[in-house]
């Protein structure tokens, strides 16, 4: 533990962590809009090649310069790409930083086949680390084991649908997502036994992330004004995004925080 914590300390205190250059507009968030640019520095873009182009298809947390965290299921054999401070996903506008990737390492508990099984969570080493600046900064992580309380006012960022079926959106969307606490997430009437004590839920009425907001960040404030990915996106219900009593579900990052920690040292 106190290896996981001096390794976590060292990269927060090294390169700051969860304090933007431009703080988020984060007082009249209620369905979502359009992200203040450059707000969430840590989001990225995770990227596969089609052809000769590339196509964004999940977020993702910059958590060192050379760190990403996002979700398991995200990861296929395709080359990948990781755009960092980046606006607009239509026209390129505020692509701050493009890297390639050299290694994934997906949590060995993972299974492709059981989704709601958990351990939806992997890390990407960049191939040359981003340079930190006021549009790029890594995000903090939570300490291990740490509960974010119910009803938590969180946020969720990403490029996902706009709604079920919809459009994907074109600039960095952000809503508002109040934690919904174990014991009533995992009531009969919401999602039961589907969610483990090693994940979050978030939401649960109108809001919700969506399709392509995968592996991006819950975004929660500590209590030292600093932000902190608190959760991994990893599914929402098959009726839809905006299910009620169905939040969007995501891998409680500070059960995971000893993996995040020795797989940055080992590699």
């Amino acid at each position: 533990m106190m290896k996981v914590a001096l390794v976590l300390l060292f990269v927060a205190y090294a390169y700051g962590c969860g304090t933007p250059t431009y703080e988020p507009s984060v007082n009249r968030v209620v369905n979502g809009e359009d992200a203040r640019p450059y707000s969430w520095p840590w989001q990225i873009s995770l990227q596969y090649l089609s052809g000769s182009t590339y196509r964004h298809t999940c977020g993702g947390t910059l958590l060192a310069p050379n760190w990403v965290l996002t979700a398991g299921h995200c990861i296929g054999p395709r080359t990948y790409r990781v755009v960092l401070g980046e606006y607009d996903l239509t026209n390129g506008e505020g692509y701050e930083q493009v890297r390639a990737v050299e290694r994934i390492i997906v949590h060995p508990g993972w299974n492709s086949n059981c989704l709601s099984c958990g351990n939806d969570i992997a890390m990407i080493k960049l191939a040359s680390p981003a340079v930190p600046n006021d549009k790029v900064q890594p995000s903090c992580v939570p300490k291990s084991g740490e509960i974010v309380p119910h009803n938590y006012p969180c946020y969720v960022t990403g490029w996902g649908r706009l709604y079920s079926g919809g459009p994907i959106a074109s600039k960095l969307q952000q809503a508002i997502l109040p934690v919904v606490g174990h014991s009533v997430c995992s009531s009969s009437d919401w999602w039961g036994s589907t969610v483990k004590t090693h994940m979050i839920c978030g939401g649960g009425d109108i809001r919700s992330a969506c399709h392509g907001d995968s592996g991006g960040p819950l975004n929660c404030k500590g209590n030292d004004g600093r932000w902190y990915v608190q959760g991994v996106t990893s599914f929402v219900s098959s009726l839809g995004c905006n299910t009620l009593k169905k939040p969007t579900v995501f891998t409680r990052t500070s059960s995971f925080t000893k993996w995040i920690s020795d797989t940055m040292l080992q590699y």
